[in-house]
């Protein structure tokens, strides 16, 4: 019986073990892919690069400052030729949600406020739209899969140095003030 109860008790550490080290190694290699494709984008050669257009850049500025402070906390944001990284913290918060139970009986929550993808929709919809019309063109502007990331404890200022430091690593600049498409939330600047 012991015997047993040992052999168990290794077997569900060793899936233990095994299902940690999946996942470090999938996290792995998501970061090396990330950092990959990110690579690819920093060389402004690759995509379109409508953001070039200082009408098409401040017009997706304007875009993630109008929905600050009501759909979410706008912490930084750095507009590229060919890409946009922005940091926010969405407006829903666990005392806004509600509980209700769907079809199945199984609890969902719910919040007046939107969630990440309705976000995105938004601010793709909106900006897309004028974009196009500036630029004289029909058809997609933006791509249709977000890149988004949860931010882990810890990780806050690494992840706005990240983003804030686009054009610094691409060399467009030697300091990310400098940069017209950047932005950083004074609480935050404050502390880099």
């Amino acid at each position: 019986m012991l015997e047993k109860q040992l052999k168990l008790a290794r077997t569900k550490a060793d899936e233990t073990l095994f299902k940690s080290v999946t996942r470090e190694r999938i996290e792995q290699f998501q970061r090396q892919w990330f950092a990959k494709f990110e690579a690819v984008l920093h060389q402004n050669a690759f995509g379109p690069t409508w953001l070039k257009d200082e009408r098409v850049a401040s017009l997706v500025s304007k875009g993630l400052h109008e929905l600050d402070g009501a759909e979410y906390r706008l912490d930084c944001y750095c507009i590229m030729s060919n890409h946009v990284h922005t940091v926010f913290r969405l407006s829903v918060a666990e005392s806004n949600l509600r509980e209700v139970l769907n079809l199945k009986r199984r609890p969902e929550f719910l919040s007046s406020y939107p969630g990440l993808s309705d976000i995105m929709k938004t601010l793709k919809g909106r900006s897309a739209r004028k974009a196009n019309i500036l630029l004289g063109r029909s058809g997609s502007f933006w791509e249709h899969e977000n890149f988004d990331h949860v931010i882990r404890a810890g990780k806050f200022q690494k992840t706005v140095n990240y983003v804030l430091n686009n054009p610094v690593k691409a060399g467009i600049v030697k300091e990310w003030r400098h940069w017209p498409w950047s932005y950083c939330r004074k609480e935050v600047s404050d502390k880099l």
